[in-house]
């Protein structure tokens, strides 16, 4: 049987590229996770898009709906030797779990269409709850090296 950390090494292994940054829980911090997520991308020779917009819709939700005064979130970026991309952003919300992503088309509305972009652009998405008080949104995004 395999010990947490035998998992952790194999994960690592298995991948090619990880980006990890800690960001205030703020609107400069979702604009610089952006930024930063363009920045690590393109040094690693990947096409900005469509992720640039999966990691700019998680952090904001981050920012809106996860957000504890004076705690940060955080913005993870790895790639596998399968070239799938993950982006997570871990905040210290968990109590505040994401609504399925749904078109309601009854009447106008400011927000709720993040996570039907992320849902559109991403292959797979999905929240991951703990350690408490935190909750993980993340994103895959399959061969980002053919899009």
């Amino acid at each position: 049987m395999d010990t947490l950390s035998d998992v952790n090494r194999q994960t690592v292994r298995a991948q090619l590229h990880q980006f990890s940054v800690p960001l205030s829980a703020t609107r400069r911090g979702a604009r610089l996770a952006r930024l930063l997520a363009a920045e690590q991308l393109c040094s690693w020779g990947l096409p900005v898009d469509p992720a640039r917009l999966v990691v700019a819709e998680l952090a904001a939700n981050a920012v809106l709906h996860g957000r504890v005064p004076g705690r940060s979130f955080r913005l993870t970026l790895s790639v596998t030797a399968s070239g799938t991309l993950r982006v997570e952003v871990a905040d210290t919300r968990g109590d505040h779990l994401p609504a399925p992503a749904r078109a309601d088309t009854d009447g106008p509305a400011e927000s709720g269409y993040g996570l039907l972009l992320v849902e559109e652009l991403a292959d797979r998405w999905g929240v991951r709850c703990g350690p408490v008080p935190c909750k993980t949104v993340w994103a895959e995004l399959d061969s980002p090296l053919c899009r």
